[in-house]
């Protein structure tokens, strides 16, 4: 479903991701882990078109997506949530899923500007799908709520969903359980795998909660100064030398 080719980004001569290549199938929970500054969150803003690879290339599906613009990213099938949680804050929860589903649900300026009965139908579909939506993920009694007057752990849930409301095949989650407690990080992890199963989506996602990452994902990768330095199941990855050092430091370091 996705490939990335040799892809390299540099800021001036510094090269914050370089020669990066994964794989990543259908339906798959795939991790990208590595100590703070990595490059993983670079990572993720080249696969989302944020930047542009220095070098390189970035395949969905069988597409080149390389160097395209976000929106289009999202409308070939791709979306994500980020380290810090980017809700609506004047919006309601509801508000929040319906103007994340109007990429697929979009009306002309006219019929919007005129409330043509097209539009007012496809505001009834959008609202329809969005309360069918927070109804499936258990946040429909919280719908008339503003989104910022949640709960963290809901206001993490809240953005996921928001992603899934734009009908994503891939899902992007980057640290989604930073700030969680132990509770809200397992309820996180089943959360996660329940839509996984319920909408038959892959999730690619960053995480330093390794109880998460070892837990949850299926395949994990390793960057370290940009660089991938491992790639593997979780029990392979434990017992890598390259990864303990570059977490723990080496001899040398000490």
């Amino acid at each position: 479903m996705l490939e990335t080719q040799r892809v390299c980004m540099r800021f001036g001569g510094l090269a914050a991701v370089s020669d990066f290549n994964i794989t990543l199938g259908d339906q798959e929970i795939v991790g990208l882990i590595g100590p703070n500054g990595a490059g993983k969150t670079t990572a993720f803003n080249l696969i989302t078109g944020v930047y542009a690879p220095s070098e390189g290339k970035i395949l969905f599906n069988g597409r080149d997506i390389t160097g395209a613009k976000p929106h289009r990213i999202t409308e070939a099938g791709i979306a994500r949530t980020f380290q810090n949680i980017r809700l609506f804050h004047e919006m309601s929860v509801l508000e929040n899923i319906m103007v994340a589903s109007s990429l697929r649900k979009k009306p002309t300026i006219f019929e919007a500007t005129l409330h043509l009965p097209g539009y007012r139908q496809g505001q009834r579909e959008a609202r329809d799908f969005a309360l069918t939506l927070l109804e499936s993920v258990g946040l429909a009694d919280n719908a008339r709520d503003n989104a910022v007057s949640l709960p963290y752990g809901k206001q993490r849930r809240l953005e996921i969903v928001r992603a899934l409301a734009t009908e994503p095949r891939l899902l992007l989650l980057d640290e989604p359980a930073a700030g969680m407690n132990p509770r809200e990080s397992q309820e996180l992890m089943d959360f996660i795998l329940a839509i996984r199963e319920r909408y038959g989506i892959a999730v690619f996602l960053i995480e330093h909660h390794m109880q998460v990452a070892m837990g949850i994902c299926e395949r994990l990768y390793v960057l370290d100064y940009g660089t991938t330095i491992a790639e593997g199941k979780p029990a392979e990855i434990r017992r890598n030398k390259k990864v303990i050092d570059a977490y723990l430091g080496v001899e040398e370091d000490a």
